[in-house]
C-alpha cells in the first residue's frame, strides 16, 4: 500500500506538470460561424458533394408523410456549380422580398433515378438556385427546375418553382447543418 502512494507522490515531483493547477483560457466569443464566412463558390462545391444525401433524405421523409405515394426518387449526383447569373424578367425577381439583401445565383443539374411503380426512369434536372447571406449565414431565397430525360434530350420541361421540393429541402438543412457549425 505504501510503494503505489510514493509512486504518485513521487511523480509530481519529477513531473511537476502533474502538480501544477493549471486554468483554462476563456473562449473568444467573438469567433462567427464559419460557413457564413465561406464564400459562395466555396460553400456550393461543398453543398454539391453533400447534396444527394440531404435531399435523398429530404424526399424520404416525404414519402413517410404521404404513404399514397408510389414514386420514388433517388438523387444520385450534384453537377458542377456554376456562378454567372442570368438577368431576371420581371415577375420572377427575387430581390424584390430582399431588398437590402444581395441574392447571388447558383446553377447546378442533378442526376437521378425515379421508381414509378416497378418502372426505373433516369432524369436530369437543371435547378436555379437563389441564395443570400444573412446574419445567421447563407439562406435560400427561392429555386426553379427544370427536368428533362436523361441523356438530355429535347424538349425539356418548363421552369416550375421548387422551393419546396425534395432538392430545396435538401439545400436547407445542409445549409442549417453547416450554419450551425461553430
Amino acid at each position: 500500500m505504501l510503494c503505489p502512494c510514493w509512486l504518485l507522490i513521487s511523480f509530481t515531483f519529477v513531473y511537476p506538470a502533474f502538480s501544477k493547477n493549471i486554468t483554462p483560457k476563456p473562449v473568444r466569443s467573438e469567433v462567427s460561424n464559419s460557413c457564413s464566412e465561406r464564400s459562395l463558390e466555396t460553400l456550393t462545391t461543398q453543398l454539391m458533394l453533400d447534396l444527394p444525401g440531404y435531399a435523398n433524405r429530404a424526399a424520404q421523409r416525404g414519402h413517410r408523410l404521404s404513404r399514397s405515394v408510389d414514386i420514388y426518387t433517388y438523387i444520385l449526383v450534384a453537377g458542377k456549380p456554376e456562378f454567372q447569373p442570368l438577368p431576371l424578367k420581371p415577375g420572377i425577381d427575387p430581390a424584390k422580398k430582399y431588398e437590402l439583401e444581395v441574392v447571388e445565383q447558383v446553377f447546378f443539374t442533378t442526376w437521378e433515378y425515379k421508381y414509378i411503380g416497378k418502372k426505373v426512369v433516369e432524369l436530369q434536372e437543371f435547378h436555379w438556385l437563389f441564395l443570400t447571406k444573412t446574419k445567421i449565414g447563407w439562406q435560400v431565397v427561392m429555386m426553379f427546375t427544370q427536368t428533362g430525360a436523361y441523356p438530355v434530350k429535347q424538349p425539356v420541361a418548363p421552369p416550375r418553382d421548387s422551393s419546396n421540393g425534395a432538392i430545396a429541402q435538401g439545400v436547407k438543412l445542409w445549409l442549417r447543418d453547416c450554419n450551425s457549425i461553430k
